[in-house]
Formats: structure tokens, sequence, C-alpha cells
């Protein structure tokens, strides 16, 4: 009898034990399914994807997209000021990793500081080395402004580079020569004293007098380019998810249309076509997607990237592109299109336009014979006292330009600042999930 109870207790024990463990794998299996239906699988950088669902995410990318100035200029301002903080946090703490480089760039800059304002003739090389600099960083800084942003940027070829060629242009046929006095030249044109009244300038002249600060701005267009370039390259190899950046989102979905064989607008299809042309032919398709006035040109950065284009192959078609043959067609067009005969024949023209031809033409002729009397030395002041309308509306426009950039800007932060809030948030929920996984698996063991 005893031993027949004995057996009983045990055969009760090992059922117990039995069900107890079938519980045990039952939970830990519904777990994995819960974890694995909310795609949170560790990437191989470590880091846990977005458990949010299409709903959700469609929701804050509303959200975000209504983060502007004119709609909620309180919350942006405050988030565009939030992400300000942040990003000069973060490259603060990277630059305080390179303590000696800091060091070495600060006594350099106090012993130029002590050169630049002790006299002598080194006064001459420092103001040579400054007004150069000036040069390079104003032109390459406003071709980065150009291509930065993605169709966002300060479109600067229209309101800097084209008119300074075509001042450039009217001031060669005025002055019978390019030879302009240095300084003021560039930054104002003034006429030689001895002006040659035979002279006709020839389109070559004209263009190696601004080849220098063409290709400079045409340079910087293409350092513009880099930034979605390394972002799309760092995706790829990293395995990120696309969606934390906008740009790979719009390329990842162009992929996705493609592949499900969904209709694509015009537009669409040009992308795809241009993306399609540069994998293939590689750094001569990359020369010639570049050397034309090209809006598709937006997304090869983007391409290039995603398919581990070698950087040089990338940036070297590109910056000859850009910089080279690009700029050149662009210098034809304006120097063209400013020839002295083909302007005064253009305004003339204007009369026959219905109703202003005539209120238009009067303004056009004034501004172009101010524009010749300025070239001359001494009559500067009395042409900026009396003004024009068509100068006014130029100065309006370029001022309206670098309003619309600026605030493109503060919503670009703002946006960036809530993208980073609510990243953080989803990120801590299959952190979580993750743990609790793992307290399971020990108990079990």
């Amino acid at each position: 009898r005893k031993t027949g109870k004995n057996q009983y207790i045990f055969e009760l024990q090992r059922l117990g034990y039995k069900m107890a463990l079938q519980q045990q794998q039952q939970l830990q299996k519904e777990l994995s399914e819960n974890i694995s239906n909310s795609n949170s699988k560790i990437n191989q950088n470590g880091t846990v994807p977005s458990q949010l669902s299409r709903y959700d995410r469609k929701r804050l990318n509303a959200e975000r997209e209504n983060l502007k100035l004119w709609r909620k200029p309180v919350t942006t301002l405050k988030y565009a000021c939030f992400e300000c903080t942040t990003l000069l946090q973060i490259y603060g703490n990277k630059l305080m990793h390179h303590k000696k480089l800091i060091v070495f760039f600060g006594i350099l800059l106090v012993f130029l500081t002590i050169f630049y304002h002790v006299p002598g003739r080194h006064q001459i090389m420092f103001d040579s080395i400054k007004s150069n600099s000036l040069f390079i960083v104003y032109w390459v800084g406003l071709g980065v402004l150009s291509s930065v942003g993605l169709g966002t940027g300060l479109h600067t070829f229209l309101l800097y580079l084209g008119p300074h060629i075509a001042s450039v242009t009217l001031a060669a046929y005025e002055c019978g020569s390019l030879d302009f006095p240095e300084p003021p030249y560039p930054n104002e044109i003034l006429c030689p004293e001895n002006i040659k009244p035979n002279f006709i300038p020839s389109m070559w002249s004209i263009m190696s007098k601004v080849r220098l600060e063409a290709f400079l701005w045409g340079a910087g267009t293409a350092l513009g380019e880099l930034p979605p370039y390394f972002m799309a390259k760092a995706a790829r190899l990293s395995g990120y998810d696309p969606e934390d950046q906008e740009n790979l989102q719009e390329f990842e979905e162009l992929q996705k249309k493609k592949e499900k064989g969904e209709k694509l607008n015009l537009f669409e299809k040009g992308k795809l076509t241009m993306e399609r042309f540069v994998e293939k032919v590689g750094f001569f398709g990359i020369l010639l997607c570049a050397s034309i006035p090209n809006p598709l040109f937006d997304l090869a950065g983007i391409t290039c990237g995603h398919f581990l284009v070698p950087f040089w192959t990338f940036f070297g078609a590109t910056l000859i592109g850009k910089a080279v043959i690009k700029m050149h067609i662009q210098k034809i067009f304006v120097i063209i299109a400013f020839n002295e005969q083909l302007v005064e024949k253009a305004v003339d023209l204007l009369v026959l336009a219905p109703i202003v031809g005539k209120k238009l033409q009067e303004p056009f002729k004034t501004f172009l014979q101010n524009q010749k009397i300025k070239l001359h030395r001494g009559t500067q002041h009395a042409v900026k006292k009396s003004g024009n309308i068509i100068q006014n509306v130029f100065e309006m426009f370029v001022i309206g330009m670098i309003l619309y950039f600026v605030l493109s800007i503060i919503n670009s932060l703002a946006q960036s600042y809530h993208k980073r809030l609510h990243k953080s948030k989803k990120h801590s929920i299959p952190s979580l999930t993750h743990n609790h996984h793992q307290q399971h698996k020990n108990k079990s063991s």
C-alpha cells in the first residue's frame, strides 16, 4: 500500500510539473508571437524598430507635417529651439572627444589674431588671404544653400550668381573692357579709366571673367548632395528603419510601388528612370544627370548611397557635372540673354504687351540706364538716391526668398524634434517587452 501510495504521489508530482512546464512554454510562445507580430526583431546595429501600426505612423506624420509657423507658431518655435539645443549638445559632446584638436586650433587662432592686429608688411598678405577666403566661402556657401534640403534650398543662382553674370555682361558692353579695377570688383563693378569704345567683348572672355565664382558655386551645389548620399549609405550598411529619414522613406515608397506594379505619375516615373540609369551606367550616368538642369537629381545622392556607389565615383561625377559642364551651360544662357542688343530689343518689345506694356517699358528703361550710369566713377551716389521700381521689386523678391528659406529651416528643425521625441517614446516599449522576455527565459533556465 505504501509503495502504491508513493507511486500515486510521484505520478501527481510529475503531472503537475508537466502542466507547469506546458503552461510556461505556452506563455513563452505567446510572448514570442507578440514580439514577432509587433516587428520588434533586433537589427544588426542593436536597435529595435518601431512597434507603431500603420495608422499610428500616418497620424504622427500628419501631426509632424502640421508643425509649421503659420499653423502652430508657439509649438513650432519651441520645438525648433529644443532641436537646436539638442544638436548643440550632441555635436558639443562629439567635439569634446577631440581636445587636442581644439587646443591646436585655439592656439592657432590666437596667434593669427595677434599677427593680424600687429602693423607691418605682413598686413598686405593677411588682407589678400582674408579677401580670397571670404570670396571662396561666400560662393561655395551659396552653392551649398542652393542644393541642400531636397527642393527647399535657397535658389541662389537666380538671386546671386545669375545677376552677377548679367551685371558683368552688361558692364563689358558699356565699359568696352573687362579689366574692372580691383578693388572694388567683385563687390562692385566700375569701368576702368581707359575705355575702348570699339571693344566688343566675346562670349569666351565674359565666361573667363566669371569662371572662378561660377566654379565655386557649382562645387558648393555638389557638396550639398553629399548629406543624402552618406545618410542612405549608412542606412543600407547598418540596416536601420528607413522611416527614420523622410528622404529615405520617399525612396522606399517608390521602390515598393515599382515592385507591386502600382500606377505611377509622370514625376515618379522620371525618378525611377533616373534611378535605373544611375544604377546601371554608373559614373557617366551620374555625370550626365548632374550636367543638365535636372529637378529629378534630388534623389541621385540617395540612389547612389542606397546602391553603395563608391564615394569618389559619385562625388567626382557630380563635381564635374555641376561645377564644370552645367555651369558653362548656364553661363552661356545668361550671357546670351543679357547681350546688349538683345536686352534693348526686349525692352522695346515690351510695349507690345497688352494693357501693362507701356507701363512696364519705362521702368525697365530707367533701370537699365541707372545700371549703366553706376558703372562710371562718381555717379553711384546720385543713382542710389534716385531708386527704381524694378530694383525695389527685385530686392523685395530676394528678401522674400530668404525669409521663406529661414521659415523652412525653422519648420524642419521643429519637425525633426517631433520625430526625435516620438522615436524615443516608441523605442521604450519594445525595450521593456524584450526585457520581459529575457526575464522569463532566465526563470525557465
